[in-house]
């Protein structure tokens, strides 16, 4: 791992603080983000939220583009689309999101994320476009 990458699994900021959504690995074109459902975390119903499903394919399909593994920095980008399939409902337990950044063109980029739970079971796919933002 590379001082790089650590600081970006052991320093989560802002609203993925605020979740408690973790870095659990990171490399070019691929990213494994970890949240531990809390009761926060719940809709009115007794399931988890799906703004929480939809921020952890957001935030795990954007570093799985950004980070560079060959200089060890990260590049900024902006989501311009965002879609999310729910398939199954979820009332604790930690929730595991896998990013894959597809090939694409030089400032726009797409990532197809899953989202399941501790036994494997598919909860949520998603797919998000990026623009890169950095000069």
């Amino acid at each position: 791992m590379t001082q790089s990458e650590s600081k970006i699994i052991d320093n989560p900021v802002g609203f993925r603080k605020l979740i408690g959504l973790v870095t659990r690995e990171l490399q070019d074109g691929h990213s494994v983000m970890e949240l531990t459902v809390a009761p926060e975390h719940m809709n009115s119903h007794g399931s988890l939220h799906g703004g929480i499903v939809a921020t952890m394919i957001d935030h795990a399909g954007g570093i799985a583009g950004c980070f560079c593994e060959r200089t060890g920095k990260r590049r900024k980008a902006v989501t311009l689309t965002l879609t999310t399939s729910f398939l199954a409902p979820v009332s604790g337990g930690i929730l595991t999101a896998s990013s894959r950044k597809r090939p694409g063109g030089r400032r726009i980029f797409v990532s197809t994320t899953e989202i399941t739970d501790e036994t494997g079971r598919l909860i949520a796919v998603g797919e998000a476009t990026y623009r890169y933002v950095d000069p």
